[in-house]
């Protein structure tokens, strides 16, 4: 008998424009899934009051993180103000490794380094709003922004959706709870890939054999 949980893991990336819904769907994701973890990524910017490091973050020094670019030890990297975001390759591999299935929330040029280093371990999911007046309504409904960073967030939501044909799944989130529930049956069925299922190959060689 074959063991289904003995499989090779998911690189799960998630992209979509502020107030599109993607946050929430990955927090509950994260919530219901035991099987799936958020991964932690590597920064040169000193931590934070009540970060943890290798929990909310891997601490570099610039040098240190350089390095790591150098090593390809990264699957993803950018400089954001000054400072060196990424992806280190060693955790999320021994993650995949183990069957358990890492989840990205990074925006497109990320999720376009992913591929890139990731190949048919990434599964990436596009989450686009409804309509642009929904869009704004929600991002307005947050209470967090002025009026100046709204205009500029719909701005770069309209280049953010502009990459939408480079993902495998593209989801429109006009209900959360199923949009969430399409999620869940895309998770499932990528976990299901004849490629993934690492037992199989002796599985069906004895199965004709027998």
């Amino acid at each position: 008998m074959i063991d289904s949980h003995k499989r090779r893991g998911v690189m799960l990336v998630f992209c979509a424009p502020s107030g599109a819904g993607k946050t929430t769907i990955t927090r509950q994701l994260l919530e219901n899934d035991s099987q799936i973890s958020l991964s932690v990524s590597a920064t040169t910017r000193a931590a934070r009051p009540g970060e943890e490091e290798s929990v909310h973050y891997f601490f570099k020094s610039v040098d240190g993180f350089k390095h790591m670019i150098a090593d390809d030890e990264l699957l993803e990297w950018a400089e954001v103000f000054g400072n060196y975001y990424g992806t280190p390759r060693q955790p999320v591999e021994q993650a995949l490794s183990e069957g358990r299935d890492v989840l990205f929330d990074i925006d497109w040029q990320g999720a376009r380094q992913l591929r890139e280093k990731g190949g048919d371990d990434v599964v990436s999911i596009f989450v686009l709003p409804p309509s642009s007046a929904e869009l704004e309504r929600r991002l307005r409904d947050r209470g967090q922004d002025a009026d100046d960073v709204i205009m500029k967030r719909m701005a770069k939501a309209g280049a953010e959706i502009s990459h939408w044909e480079e993902f495998d799944y593209v989801l429109v989130n006009d209900d959360l709870k199923q949009c969430l529930a399409s999620v869940e049956h895309i998770i499932g069925a990528e976990r299901v890939k004849r490629e993934r299922q690492m037992e199989l190959p002796a599985f069906v060689k004895k199965l004709l054999t027998d």
